[in-house]
Order: structure tokens, then C-alpha cells, then sequence
């Protein structure tokens, strides 16, 4: 379980593992930085001293992370071992077909307990803010992209004193930064999010925000990964529950469900523009033949009415 100390080599926890894909549970005090593979803070190094035949060069270039995390986040992170099975689980990325579900403490109290935060995002090209994201409308916001996060209130409580409530975000989307800027947007930044904050948020040891869930529908079969829960009083005794509305499990459960039946009819949908597709080709085939057919009918006519005259 995720705690409030720093990060070391020895931390690293596995919470998968096989031929083509390794997933962590990355510590919130842990850089992802692939130009900075002997640096000692950051997940390659702790790879590296885990499983010490990645510290070939040879096995290192076939050594690709399937999606990002930042610095301050923790929770499942999935790396792919070779070239192929990055390529499968890029385009499962691509497809928008993978699930991720995260854990946040945001300040305040969030009265809509589920709802959809739909706000486009694009780089912040402020003077002092351009290495931060931003809402379509800021000031200095260029290029923004749609972009969409699920919101689920789970549990509303206090964290140091001061108001919190305890969220599962889904992002529908994969923008930079974008589950810390839409919380941001609807006045309930992440706990600890000193980016975020403008620098005000810098009471706590980390930013409250975790990668819990990990589905990717690899084939043969799925890759499904838990990070756990590193948001429980046992765990931080500066949090304190009060209410809680439904409960994580039950939560992730209905997500996932919800996910399947999703991917069902898009299946359903694809197998029916293949049928459709399949059918037209079908009915050009026939009528080519049938033009043709006519075509060479009429042909031997006048061949038959040539002989007949000679």
C-alpha cells in the first residue's frame, strides 16, 4: 500500500507481470522520464533494479511505457516489453477502448454527486504559465481539444481540517494534465495540486491523485490491474470520512460493466457495417456480372444474325 514516505530502488511494487507487459504500482514520489534511464529517481531505475536484465541496452530499446503518469501521481502503470506489444496496446490506446479509473481528493465539498466535466483543454501559452494546461476561453489558450472526465463523488470528509470530497474520475479523453484541470475548472482542485493552485495547495506531502483502475482489452485476454486504495485514515490519518455514498468496489464494478456492454455494441455496430459493406460488394458483383451476361447476349445475337446473312 502507497504511504507517505519517499520513494527508494527497493519500493517498487508489481502489480503484474508477464512476458510482454510488466504494470507498477508508480510511487507518488517517482519521475517517468525515458532520457533519464540511470537517473535513481525515477521508474526506470527502480525497473532496472528490480528485474536487472532490463539494464541491457539491447532489452532497454524494446522497453516502452503503453501511457504516461506525472510526477506526483501514483497508481498502475503499464510498460511494454517489446516492440510488438507496445503496438498492440498503442492501438487499443488509440481506439479509445482502454479504461482508467482514478482516485482524487478534490477541496470542497462537490454537490453533483455524478456528472459529466466537459471542457476543452490546450496549452497554456501565458508568460509563467507555459508549462500548464487550460480551459477553451483562458487567456493565453491555444489549441484547445474536446475533452470529457467522468465524475463519481464517493465520500465527502475532512483532510487536515479543511472540507474534501473523495472522487473516482474516469477520463473519457487523454489529454495533458486534464483530470487536474477540469477538477480545477469546476472549483475543486486536487488536493495537494501545487501546479494547480497557483502554489497555494503546498501544505501536503503529495497530490492526492492515483491511478486505481487499468483495462486494457488486449487479445487473447485483457490486462485488468488494481492499484488499490492509498487514500484510507489507516493509511493518511489526516483524512476523515464523514458520509460515504457508495463505495469504491461497487463503483469500479458498474464502470467496468458499463465498459463491456459499450464494447459489445460497438462490436455489433462494426460486425453490421462489415455485413452492409459485404452486401453492397455483393450487389456490384452481381450486377457487373449481369451487365456483363447481357453484354455478351447480345453479342452472340449479332454474331447469329452475321453468320445467318453470310
Amino acid at each position: 500500500m502507497m504511504t507517505s514516505e519517499s520513494a527508494s530502488l527497493e519500493s517498487l511494487r508489481v502489480l503484474f507481470q508477464s512476458d510482454d507487459y510488466i504494470v507498477v504500482d508508480k510511487h507518488w514520489d517517482i519521475r517517468i522520464d525515458s532520457k533519464m534511464w540511470y537517473e535513481k529517481h525515477t521508474v526506470q531505475a527502480q525497473l532496472r533494479h528490480r528485474f536487472p536484465q532490463l539494464a541491457d541496452p539491447s532489452t532497454y530499446y524494446g522497453f516502452r511505457f503503453c501511457h504516461q503518469l506525472d510526477f506526483s501521481t501514483s497508481g498502475a502503470l503499464c510498460v511494454a516489453l517489446n516492440k510488438a506489444a507496445a503496438g498492440r496496446a498503442y492501438h487499443c490506446f488509440k481506439d479509445r477502448t482502454v479504461t482508467k479509473a482514478y482516485l482524487a481528493m478534490v477541496r470542497g465539498l462537490v454537490e453533483k454527486e455524478t456528472q459529466t466535466l466537459d471542457f476543452s483543454i490546450g496549452k497554456n501559452s501565458s508568460e509563467g504559465k507555459t508549462h500548464m494546461m487550460c480551459i477553451e476561453g483562458t487567456e493565453g489558450c491555444e489549441n484547445p481539444k474536446p475533452c470529457q472526465t467522468e465524475l463519481i463523488v464517493l465520500e465527502y470528509g475532512f483532510y487536515d481540517g479543511d472540507p474534501v470530497t473523495k472522487v473516482l474520475l474516469q477520463p473519457l479523453t487523454g489529454r495533458t494534465h486534464q483530470l487536474r484541470v477540469h477538477c480545477s475548472a469546476i472549483g475543486h482542485p486536487i488536493v495537494g495540486d501545487f501546479t494547480y493552485s497557483l502554489g497555494a495547495d503546498d501544505s501536503t506531502y503529495r497530490m492526492m491523485l492515483h491511478a486505481h483502475l487499468l483495462h486494457i482489452p488486449l487479445e487473447p485476454e485483457p490486462l485488468l490491474v488494481s492499484a488499490g486504495d492509498p487514500f484510507l485514515p489507516a493509511v493518511d490519518p489526516k483524512w476523515l470520512p464523514q458520509r460515504s455514498l457508495r463505495t469504491l468496489t461497487a463503483t469500479v464494478e458498474a464502470l467496468l460493466e458499463h465498459r463491456v456492454e459499450e464494447d459489445r455494441k460497438i462490436k455489433e455496430e462494426k460486425r453490421e457495417r462489415t455485413r452492409r459493406e459485404e452486401e453492397k460488394r455483393k450487389g456490384r458483383r452481381e450486377q457487373r456480372i449481369e451487365e456483363e451476361s447481357e453484354e455478351q447476349r447480345m453479342q452472340c445475337q449479332q454474331w447469329l444474325s452475321e453468320w445467318a446473312g453470310d
